[in-house]
């Protein structure tokens, strides 16, 4: 825990998340086989609100919007999929969040391309992990690679008409089968994204059936014995009910904090049991706590690497290009 930014958010109980991930949409138009929602049986159990209700999203974005809040728009399913996801955005934006759109970017057209960048989504991260159609049809099965870079191209050369403020990048899952290197080249040298995340393999423990085995690089971010977990000081999950994780990790909401129809996030942020999570990391007794007992990819969060970084250098390697100096060097993203 180096920088000072992980400092200030290191009291038992911060004041506001400065992340909060919604989950949108369960049903998705893809098929891959690392998803852990393709792994495991939580998408059935949300058939019943498989798209968030417009006035939960508008709740959390007013009240989220008041400190500047980072909307993570993921989860189970293709975000483009929701019927208001557009509109809904850019209320957000209205209302003083910061955005971060993770998407398949198969569903992306001139018109909704330009209503997110004329609005200001702070990040347009498009999933791709490959770096070639044979590869694609392998990791992203169901979507259309043409429609991929038809996509993202178009984006890019909007975003760049308008000079939009919005930061384009690509993400891959660094997983067996995949030369996540060339996949990183083509990315930023031949489409022109603004940055590459390479994201570790995640299992996502007894939510899903997923093997360890699978992942390219099994190697830690943190020591689990002598740092806490960061994201429960930073962030929370909110799926399409309104129901608030005290995690993300738990996208099989089997630890419920709170519920965003009878209670305020900030009211939900600072209740009893999402303070003695954070009092039992601070004593280094994170692993007393059942769901963080049970998670195999607490090794895999990191105070330092994080989705804030790689916004910020999403952001330098524009300037860097802005003032006639190429692309930035590979490094290494977390988020």
């Amino acid at each position: 825990m180096s920088n000072s930014v992980s400092q200030d958010m290191l009291s038992e109980t911060p004041p506001f998340p400065r992340m909060v991930v919604l989950t949108m949409v369960y049903p998705c138009n893809a098929s891959c086989p690392h998803c852990p929602y393709n792994n495991a049986t939580i998408r059935e159990e949300y058939r019943d609100q498989p798209f968030m209700d417009e006035g939960v999203f508008r709740k959390v974005a007013q009240e989220a919007g008041k400190h500047g809040v980072l909307l993570r728009i993921s989860g189970a399913g293709e975000p483009m999929m929701h019927p208001k996801v557009t509109e809904l955005l850019v209320y957000a934006k209205s209302m003083g969040c910061k955005i971060g759109l993770i998407t398949n970017g198969s569903l992306f057209t001139e018109e909704n391309s330009r209503a997110l960048l004329e609005a200001g989504v702070d990040m347009i991260e498009f999933s791709v992990d490959a770096a070639d159609p044979d590869t694609y049809h392998v990791v992203r099965k169901r979507l259309k690679w043409d429609i991929l870079l038809e996509n993202a191209r178009r984006m890019l050369a909007i975003r760049n008409a308008i000079k939009s403020t919005s930061n384009i990048v690509a993400s891959g899952v660094n997983q067996v089968g995949i030369d996540i290197d060339e996949v990183e080249r083509f990315w930023r040298n031949d489409v022109g994204v603004d940055n590459f995340i390479r994201r570790k393999f995640l299992t996502w423990g007894e939510n899903t059936k997923l093997d360890a085995s699978q992942s390219a690089d099994p190697a830690p971010y943190l020591d689990i014995n002598t740092e806490p977990c960061p994201f429960i000081f930073e962030r929370v999950l909110i799926d399409t009910r309104g129901t608030v994780m005290g995690c993300p990790y738990d996208i099989g909401a089997r630890f419920v904090v709170g519920d965003l129809k009878k209670s305020s996030l900030a009211e939900i942020w600072h209740c009893e049991a999402f303070r003695d999570y954070r009092r039992q990391h601070l004593a280094l007794q994170g692993h007393k706590i059942e769901m963080c007992s049970k998670c195999p990819d607490w090794k895999y969060r990191s105070w330092d690497h994080n989705y804030w970084k790689v916004m910020r250098d999403a952001s330098a390697v524009r300037s860097k290009i802005n003032q006639g100096g190429g692309n930035a060097d590979k490094s290494d993203h977390r988020a």
